[in-house]
């Protein structure tokens, strides 16, 4: 991995910025004020937004029509849905059936989000968290915040509020993940291609493999050109193959192989170029 104290000045510019998802657009309003210590403005964000996959350990039974909240990609749309359903200002806490409903890439690009909005460099991780369930690597997203003062980029779990901490226990800080608790996704390739990790061990629910590895891989290698797609986006360029039938002879692993050491260097400009000239990596423009 690359040395973090030396990250090149124009690179945390670009992550201090908004992408097209992450440009709160006509909502940027309701981000004004919020609080930079990370602490602080992780509750803001648990105090919005509900999981998904948690909703019922906290009383909430979601209709299909609230379910759906977790196709909104874009953080403006997000951020609309949020004054929706409770029009206060973002640092009150919602009761929890009036929280937009999200899952942990919701978490984690909308951290990021605030973060840019304020000049804060961050952006959002996928790959995979240890410490949902034992000896499994869980499909999850993280979001990595540049911390000036120690010159590194720290792993953020938004998601993990007073409530999954009692039931998970994790033995960390859930605002700054050891990197061997999360994995991010071209290490965890890595661990696979090299016979290091089982692939079987990665993933969720009934989905796992090394298929399944391969698409967090290509979402994490996106996310750095802050191209922050949904879970299970897919249907284009690299994602629009690959299952639980692919084999190293019918994938293109020596873009993955490359695009897995990318993101472990940390290589800016290479990894930037590569995703804007590769039509593998070109979603759809109406995202």
């Amino acid at each position: 991995m690359t040395d973090q104290k030396h990250v090149r000045e124009d690179a945390l510019a670009y992550y201090a910025q908004p992408g097209k998802l992450t440009d709160p657009g006509a909502y940027a309003d309701a981000l004004e004020g919020l609080p930079t210590e990370i602490g602080a403005l992780v509750k803001v964000v648990q105090g919005v937004m509900l999981h998904i996959f948690w909703a019922e350990a906290y009383g909430v039974k979601l209709s299909e029509e609230r379910k759906a909240e977790v196709g909104l990609r874009r953080v403006d749309r997000q951020l609309a849905r949020i004054l929706e359903l409770d029009a206060r200002p973002l640092t009150e806490p919602r009761p929890h059936g009036q929280k937009l409903v999200g899952n942990c890439r919701d978490f984690s690009v909308f951290t990021a989000a605030i973060l840019r909005h304020q000049g804060i460099p961050a952006r959002a991780r996928c790959g995979f968290g240890t410490y949902f369930a034992p000896n499994h690597f869980e499909d999850h997203w993280v979001c990595e915040i540049w911390s000036a003062e120690q010159r590194r980029w720290i792993l953020v779990d938004a998601q993990l509020d007073d409530l999954m901490l009692g039931v998970l226990k994790p033995d960390f800080d859930p605002l700054d993940v050891p990197r061997d608790r999360f994995i991010v996704g071209g290490k965890a390739w890595q661990l696979c291609r090299s016979g290091a990790a089982n692939p079987d061990d990665f993933g969720i629910f009934d989905m796992h493999g090394l298929w399944f590895v391969r698409g967090d891989l290509i979402r994490d290698f996106l996310a750095f050109s802050k191209i922050e797609i949904l879970p299970w986006d897919g249907g284009f360029g690299y994602l629009s193959h690959g299952g639980p039938e692919m084999t190293a002879v019918d994938g293109d692993f020596d873009v993955m192989d490359r695009i897995a050491a990318l993101t472990l260097a940390d290589d800016f400009d290479t990894l930037r170029a590569l995703a804007e000239s590769d039509p593998g990596f070109a979603v759809p423009t109406e995202w």
